[in-house]
């Protein structure tokens, strides 16, 4: 019982990656057409204690929530209408040169995340996104 105990207690002593050195959840913006791959998102980053501060459902409610919100990241799709996610991507690093962006995308073209990268996204997950993969990149944007 002894051993069951301690592995225990070091699962649960493990400090949530949504939780700063404040012991404040960090704020993240979705954005995504798709409402379930919203809700898939946000899902992954509540359980490890991200507050889901804002979704969007195109580039350009992404831009205005990121304005009016102002996250600590952001979780940004690539394909979406009325503003695609690289032109928001443009849009909120030109507000804010400093934002963390995490860029989601089913596409297989890999020029498409390169530019993503090289206009300063600080990375980028495939879609059907998983709980690790979307949790460690947010995390790694946010650490910088």
């Amino acid at each position: 019982m002894k051993v069951k105990d301690d592995i225990l207690s070091a699962i649960n002593a493990k400090k949530p990656d949504g939780i700063n050195g404040f012991e404040r959840s960090y704020r993240v913006l979705v954005a995504d057409d798709s409402t379930s791959m919203r809700k898939i998102v946000g899902q992954h980053l509540r359980s490890e204690a991200y507050e889901i501060c804002g979704e969007a459902a195109n580039g350009k409610e992404a831009l205005e929530l990121y304005k009016e919100l102002g996250p600590d990241a952001v979780t940004l799709d690539i394909n979406m209408p009325v503003m695609d996610g690289l032109d928001a991507l443009k849009a909120i690093l030109e507000y804010d040169k400093d934002a963390r962006i995490v860029m989601l995308t089913s596409e297989a073209q890999k020029s498409t995340v390169v530019d993503a990268l090289k206009m300063g996204a600080r990375g980028y997950v495939v879609k059907p996104p998983n709980k690790a993969a979307v949790c460690e990149k947010v995390k790694k944007a946010i650490q910088g």
